[in-house]
């Protein structure tokens, strides 16, 4: 992994149950990302579902950290 490439982590199955309950929503509404994405840690398949860590300097030079969650599709 390079050091520009934010950290992805597949999310355990109670990990998703965790986040589509809090949430409210279903596994097709969340964003998209796709299984030949070479950022994809190994061992993903489809219906993965993955947590991306960015970390962004706000204006005060203070870094915090953004979370996404994407679905691995074909």
């Amino acid at each position: 992994m390079h050091e520009l490439q934010p950290k992805h982590t597949k999310l355990k199955k109670e990990e998703v149950d965790k986040l589509i309950s809090e949430l409210n929503i279903s596994l097709t509404q969340l964003p998209k990302i796709k299984i030949t994405d070479p950022a994809l840690p190994e061992g993903c398949e489809i219906s993965d579902v993955i947590k991306i860590e960015r970390i962004k300097n706000n204006d005060e030079g203070e870094k915090t950290s953004v979370v996404y969650y994407r679905v691995v599709v074909v």
